[in-house]
This record gives C-alpha cells, sequence and structure tokens, in this order.
C-alpha cells in the first residue's frame, strides 16, 4: 500500500512557478533522493509533504494515520530543554500510546473486559510493537550515539551548550526517535564523520519507512537511494533504480539532446541561409515557406540550471624540495583534554595524503598548526607542541572549514574580497570569479549574503589563484553541489603538487588520496594507498580476534636519506608499475563506459557488436593485470 501519492503537485514562489507536474508514488522500504541545482525547490518539495508549506496544484494523498517526520537545517528552537527531552519530543504519538495502554490496563484492571476495550488495546499494543515496543526510548537515544554523541553526560545538557552542527545532528536524532512512516531528510549527512555516515546508512535501510531525501554525498546516495526524483526547470523526472544508473541514464540524454540541439541550428542556419539569399526573386515563394516553417520549429535548448557548470583547474605548481614538512612528537590539547598524543605526519612533493578521523579528533587544530595559521604553544585553551620542519621552496595555499579568510581585511563585496586576497586589478579579479560563476552583478554580491555553496566557490576561486605547491584543504566539498564537487575532484586529480585533504566525503577520498593518515586511538597512523586500501585494512583489523590484538602498522616515514628504508626489491618495483597500468586501465574502462552510455553506440546490430567487443577487450585487460598483480602481490 502507497504511503504517499503525489499527483501533478504545483508551487509559486513569490507569484512566479518553481514547481510543475510533480508527480510520484512511494510504499514502505522506497528511498527516493532527490536531485536539482541549488534553488531548484527540493527544499520546498520535502515541506510540502510535510505539510509545512501549501500545495498550491495537484493533489497530495497519505496513507490514513500515516506519521511524518521531517529533518532540515533549521535550528531546534526551545534551547532550554536538554538533548534527551529534545529527541524524545520527536515520538510524542509513542508517548500518547504508551499512556493510551496504561489507562485501558487500569480500565481492564476494574473490569472492563468488553470487546470494545480489548479491541482497542490490541490495536494499541500492536502499533507500539510496530514501533519495537517500549524500548523505543532506548533505541532513540542509541540512535544519538550512532550520529556521534558518544558521551552520556550529553543527553542531559541543554541544546543552548551545543555548536550548530551538534544541534543538526541532534534535530535528525529527533526525526529518527518517533518511527515515522514517511522520513524526510534534507542534508542529514551534513557534520557527520565517517563513522557516523555509515551508521545512518545501514540505519536508514533497515527502516520500514518511505523516505525522501536530499544530500550532495555521493556514496551515500548510492548507498541508501532506491529511486530519484529529478527536479529540472521546475518539472519532475522519476527514474526508478539506484542513483548511479540513473546518472548513466541522464549523462545518456544530456549527450543525445547536445547533438540533437547541434542537428537543430545547423538546420536552422541552413534555412536562414537560405531565406536570406531569396527573399526576393523568383524563388520568394520558397523563402518565404522556410519562413514559416521557422515560425512553427519548437526549439531545443537546455534547461537554464544547465547554462553554466563550475570547471577549472589549479596552476602549474612550482617545485618544491623532496619533504614538504615533518611534523614530530605532536600533542594537542583543548582545555586540559588531550586530544593527540605522539604524532607524526609527514608529506612527500607531489603526494596526494587524505586525513581522515572522527569529529572532535584534533584534525583541524592539527593541519592549521601545519598551515602555520596556529602556533606552536603552550599557552591558552588550545595547546599544540611539538617538531615542525618544512622543506624548501614550499608554498601552502589554505581552504578553512568554514571560509574564514574571506573575512581577511575590510573587504565588503565579493570583487572587493578577491581583488583583496589575490592582488588582481578588478578587470582581471572580475574574469577570475567568472570561472567560478560569479558573473555581472554576482561579483557586486555583499560577503554577508553569501549561501555556503556561494563561499566556497570564492574560496576556490581565490585558492587556485595562490598558486600553490602545496594544498591543505579542511572539508572543501561543504555546501557544494553535486557537480561543484566533480569539478573539484577532477581538478584536484589533475594537480601537480602536494596535497593534504581533510574530508567526509568517501567520494572524494577515494578519487583523490594516495595515501591514508588515520586518526585512531589520539595518535596517527599512516596507511599506503587511499581510502579504498584503508578501509581494507579496518575491517581486518576488526575481524581479528579480540584475544589477539593488533596495532595498526605504520609506514616507514622519510626522515632522512640516511634514514630511510631500505631500496625497494625488484618485485616491489614490479608490483608498483603493475598498480599503475591497473589504475590506467580502470580509467580506460570508466571513459569507454561513458562512451557508450550513449544510445548511439548500440543503434543497429553492427555498433551492438562492436561496442561489446570493445567493453569485453577492455575489461579482459583489467583482470589480466589484477591476475598479474596478484601472482606478484602474493
Amino acid at each position: 500500500m502507497a504511503v504517499v501519492i503525489a499527483s501533478d503537485l504545483g508551487k509559486d514562489i513569490a507569484g512566479e512557478p518553481l514547481l510543475r507536474g510533480i508527480s510520484f508514488k512511494l510504499e514502505r522500504r522506497d528511498r527516493v533522493t532527490l536531485s536539482g541545482r541549488n534553488g531548484a525547490g527540493k527544499t520546498t518539495l520535502l515541506r510540502m509533504l510535510s505539510g509545512e508549506a501549501s500545495v498550491d496544484f495537484g493533489d497530495l494523498t497519505l496513507a490514513k494515520d500515516t506519521k511524518i517526520a521531517l529533518h532540515d537545517q533549521r535550528p531546534p528552537r526551545e534551547r532550554g530543554l536538554s538533548l534527551r527531552e529534545y529527541v524524545l519530543s520527536g515520538a510524542r504519538e509513542l508517548v500518547a500510546i504508551e499512556e493510551e495502554l496504561a489507562a485501558l490496563e487500569q480500565a481492564m484492571a476494574a473490569g472492563a473486559h468488553d470487546d470494545a476495550t480489548l479491541g482497542r488495546y490490541a490495536e494499541a499494543q500492536a502499533r507500539l510493537e510496530h514501533a519495537g515496543g517500549y524500548g523505543w526510548r532506548d533505541r532513540a537515544l542509541a540512535a544519538l550515539h550512532g550520529l556521534g554523541f558518544r558521551d552520556d553526560a550529553d543527553l542531559d545538557r541543554p541544546l543552548s551548550t551545543f555548536s550548530g552542527g551538534e544541534l543538526t545532528r541532534a534535530s535528525l536524532g529527533r526525526a529518527l526517535a518517533g518511527d515515522p512512516d514517511l522520513l524526510l531528510l534534507d542534508e542529514p549527512t551534513n557534520h557527520l564523520d565517517i563513522e557516523s555516515l555509515e551508521w545512518l546508512e545501514q540505519h536508514l535501510a533497515s527502516l520500514d519507512a518511505a523516505i525522501v531525501l536530499v544530500a550532495h554525498d555521493r556514496w551515500f546516495l548510492e548507498a541508501v537511494g532506491t529511486s530519484v526524483l529529478e527536479l529540472e526547470a521546475g518539472r519532475g523526472k522519476f527514474f526508478k533504480g539506484p542513483w548511479h544508473a540513473w546518472r548513466r541514464e541522464k549523462a545518456a540524454r544530456d549527450l543525445a539532446l547536445g547533438r540533437a540541439i547541434e542537428r537543430q541550428e545547423a538546420e536552422i542556419e541552413r534555412l536562414e541561409r537560405f531565406v536570406t539569399r531569396f527573399r526576393a526573386g523568383t524563388r520568394a515563394r520558397q523563402a518565404q515557406s522556410r519562413v514559416k516553417k521557422l515560425a512553427k520549429m519548437d526549439r531545443l535548448n537546455r534547461a537554464a540550471q544547465d547554462a553554466a557548470a563550475l570547471e577549472f583547474s589549479f596552476k602549474p605548481p612550482e617545485r618544491s624540495g623532496r619533504v614538504v614538512f615533518e611534523f614530530e612528537d605532536g600533542h594537542v590539547e583543548v582545555d586540559g583534554r588531550v586530544l593527540l598524543d605522539d604524532v607524526e605526519l609527514w608529506l612527500e612533493r607531489g603526494e596526494h595524503v587524505s586525513l581522515v578521523g572522527p569529529n572532535g579528533a584534533g584534525k583541524t587544530t592539527l593541519i592549521e598548526t601545519l598551515a602555520g595559521r596556529r602556533e606552536l604553544s603552550g599557552d591558552g585553551p588550545v595547546t599544540v607542541s611539538g617538531k615542525l620542519r618544512t622543506g624548501h621552496n614550499v608554498k601552502i595555499g589554505f581552504l578553512s572549514q568554514h571560509a574564514e579568510e574571506l573575512s581577511a581585511g575590510s573587504a565588503r563585496t565579493v570583487l572587493e574580497a578577491t581583488t583583496h586576497l589575490t592582488k588582481l586589478t578588478p578587470n582581471s579579479a572580475r574574469a577570475l570569479l567568472g570561472r567560478f560563476l560569479f558573473s555581472g552583478e554576482d561579483a557586486e554580491k555583499p560577503l554577508e549574503v553569501l549561501s555556503g555553496g556561494e563561499r566556497r566557490r570564492l574560496s576556490l576561486a581565490i585558492l587556485v589563484q595562490s598558486g600553490a605547491n602545496v594544498l591543505i584543504l579542511d572539508e572543501p566539498t561543504n555546501h557544494l553541489d553535486l557537480e561543484s564537487r566533480e569539478a573539484l575532484e577532477a581538478a584536484l586529480n589533475e594537480f601537480g603538487g602536494s596535497l593534504l585533504l581533510v574530508s567526509h566525503d568517501r567520494a572524494l577520498l577515494d578519487a583523490v588520496g594516495k595515501r591514508t593518515v588515520a586518526i585512531e586511538d589520539r595518535t596517527s597512523h599512516s596507511y599506503v594507498g587511499g581510502w579504498p586500501e584503508y578501509v581494507r585494512a579496518r575491517e581486518e583489523r576488526a575481524q581479528r580476534k579480540p584475544d589477539k590484538p593488533d596495532k595498526p602498522i605504520k609506514e616507514a616515514k622519510p626522515r632522512s636519506r640516511s634514514a630511510r628504508t631500505p631500496p625497494r626489491s625488484d618485485s616491489a618495483r614490479e608490483q608498483q608499475r603493475l598498480e599503475r597500468e591497473i589504475e590506467a586501465a580502470e580509467a580506460s574502462l570508466k571513459a569507454l563506459e561513458e562512451e557508450l552510455a550513449d544510445p548511439v553506440a548500440w543503434s543497429t546490430p553492427q555498433r551492438t557488436a562492436q561496442a561489446t567487443a570493445r567493453h569485453d577487450e577492455a575489461k579482459r585487460a583489467v583482470d589480466e593485470l589484477y591476475q598479474r598483480w596478484e601472482r606478484i602481490a602474493g
């Protein structure tokens, strides 16, 4: 039975159409992800489904007694409540059921054994059992642990003592607490570390509810979604299937549309040339016929939202010394509480290193120190000590988590901030800003009215112009939409300098990182390989028997030529060579699969045979390389 049926929904904002003709049906355990650029109406649609925003056109039908929970980015209003009280207030229906059961039990104890009373009691008990029985409170509070509140003392703290990110996670915990039939989630992955993201993915997969969600985390969308509702130019397209399949289908659609537009533009140009040449003379009647044909032609065009997309690259970096920096005996304390101890962290020229760890582990404090934004000092609430050595000709570009660099100086507008921080002339600054989607009047926007995504794009523009040969980035994908995240990923992959990346975006970590430094047990551990290799090492460690604990194996540190690891054996060199060949072969396979997403490649039996043969050959090349690698790796 359907939980919600939407038929031709429409919504106007300030008299202008925002949404038109949105239709879909959701049953329990359906998980639809909303896709669309910022401003496409995703959050508005969630509020329409929750009843917080009116439905101006169409019909919205909900199953009887449907319980709805909405999580969005608005902070809780009642800051005097404790975290426990706030989260449990999201389950008023369950509290009411318990109260009804208690009243019915008293009535039955007093002798009421009629069919109506017994029926009401059985129905109330069934509703409570559907929510997990009387233990629902413990499960609701356990969800907070999964979302990162791992200290039980937090449960009785007032909301006024929590940070904005913690309040956002509390709101998510409240939405999950009430056993909803329809769960609406707007950016649920914000402010979650990787451990919490993985917990949330598993939890949502287990819920007996229909879910509609908006998120920009590509791995999360792939793990959770079962269908996609694409909002484009006010219209909706529903796709039944996982997120990656929708992306492939959309790419094929966009490619086909682009080619159709090119063909139509060529036809229009041909007709216009004919009209211009023969408007007067013996072929005037034929020219007039073509004028009418042009007037009746339904012009193809891309949606306005697709007119501009972020695309950029970093400047070729200057060569630095072999070792960019070395940090030894690192120690971080906050208000007397030790976050990190005995930390070793190094970065070599050209390395792309990921720094991962839970929220509150001290990652930001650590990289601010490495970037020169925080002094090694034993004074103040935050103290950092250790030995830091920086290599030759190192020029660091730093991107902070909350774009604090934009507040430097007295700049009031986007253009003023750009000229101040890059030393470019106004005209050159405008050219730079145009590449980051600040064109025309957008360059004059006051900094205080910029959205999170706009602030992040402005910070990236300034970083690109810096010409740094070492990038230290703290959560660079925060507030970026999917297209912008992929543009950043492509730019970082092409960057020839050194990179130290802090992120919870697993797709970015997977694509960019070549070595992983993990904060575990209040210290750092270096793992050879990127995110997938680290995950495998973590899982293998978790599967070891408790009676045989084993510390993570640290990678050898390149302190000096005399202290470095001995030369690699021939087999090790061959293994590394094969790994590079595998990476290239997989990239070729991916590019071929994107090419073959075009329906034209399968339009005739001959083309189908050719496409199949090319794909089989590319897959065989990857498989053979892996077999050779496995024989050497042993």
